[in-house]
């Protein structure tokens, strides 16, 4: 049941639209949203039921429960062209005449511009439920980062100018932060901008320290860099308030970024002495040509509110952050043990 790994084309490419005519609808629904194609049956069935439970994982460290996707179903028969141009799409098949064992296909653009189709074949309804246990990662990851690649492409266009040219004049990169994100604060090797809202607030942090091997990326390292950091630049209001990480609420892991390694850190940070705080995720990267660390952060401070679509803007954000020898590097290319249906390669 495993296979090869396959990479998805860039993200250019897999958001042009495949139908030239200017009657191709745009995808319809919001971010995060998915429509399973399933008879009714079996979705409520333990077969169904396991896909459910993939989709509706929560997103991690959060200091709620939020699931990562909205999810809807439909009969096969009642898939229509109403139903069929929204952007997360999942069609299940099971049929033992047909298959012999399970796979996932894609498909981008079928029937709408920036849509996303998986197709998942299998011979049994026991072989299907125990991909999806194997598998659960991967999906939740490539739907994930496709939703990241439209977000991307989103902010190519429209885009905080003021993080942009911060981030050009302290650190020669190119970032490209949320548009809303206007109030800012600079420092020594560090900038911070905000949308500077009461309700709602998303921040981003850059900054960098010198780098100093591989043993610079364990997470009691990185954790302290980082409080050392926004105690300096981001004070409380008042004296002995400042932002620390909450390490036992934090999970590290080593990511890929434009090919290249990253160190991903996600969790809760709080504020010594007062009662803020909520989740983040930042990416340590190695800047080679200047021998530093280039940390970028996201965080949220939304008590009033959910926080999965605030804190999963910023991180697509911090997906756009190109170093100095990166100036023609693509955003992220996901991964899924799949085959893309137009090529119908196999994957074993």
């Amino acid at each position: 049941m495993k296979k090869t790994l396959f990479f998805l084309l860039f993200a250019a490419a897999l958001f042009s639209s495949c139908d030239e005519s200017p009657y191709f609808p745009e995808a319809s629904g919001r971010p995060y949203e998915v429509l399973v194609v399933m008879d009714t049956k079996t979705w409520k069935a333990p077969t169904g039921r396991a896909l459910f439970d993939v989709l509706d994982t929560d997103v991690p460290m959060l200091p709620q429960s939020e699931r990562s996707f909205r999810i809807s179903q439909s009969n096969p028969q009642n898939f229509n062209r109403v139903l069929n141009i929204f952007r997360n799409i999942i069609i299940v098949n099971i049929n033992d005449k047909e298959f012999t064992r399970t796979r996932i296909k894609y498909k981008m653009n079928k029937w709408a511009k920036n849509q996303l189709v998986m197709t998942i074949n299998s011979p049994s309804n026991s072989e299907f439920a125990v991909f999806c246990q194997e598998h659960k990662q991967e999906i939740i990851d490539f739907i994930t980062k496709m939703e990241m690649n439209r977000l991307i492409v989103e902010l190519r266009k429209q885009h905080s100018k003021r993080a942009s040219e911060l981030a050009k004049e302290i650190f020669d990169c190119e970032l490209w932060a949320p548009k809303e994100l206007n109030s800012w604060k600079t420092g020594k090797d560090f900038f911070w901008v905000s949308n500077n809202t009461a309700t709602g607030m998303m921040n981003m942090v850059m900054y960098s320290y010198p780098y100093e091997g591989p043993e610079t990326f364990n997470k009691r390292y990185v954790c302290w860099k980082r409080d050392s950091v926004m105690e300096k630049n981001l004070p409380g209001e008042r004296a002995g308030m400042f932002m620390t990480t909450d390490t036992l609420c934090t999970v590290v892991k080593p990511i890929a970024v434009h090919g290249k390694f990253a160190y991903e850190m996600r969790g809760l940070w709080v504020v010594k002495g007062d009662c803020m705080g909520g989740p983040y995720v930042s990416f340590s990267r190695v800047d080679e040509e200047n021998n530093r660390v280039i940390v970028v952060e996201g965080f949220v401070y939304a008590p009033e509110k959910m926080k999965r679509g605030l804190i999963r803007r910023l991180e697509g954000a911090l997906y756009t952050l190109k170093l100095p020898e990166e100036q023609f590097a693509v955003a992220i290319t996901p991964e899924l043990e799949a085959t893309e249906e137009d090529n119908d390669n196999s994957a074993d």
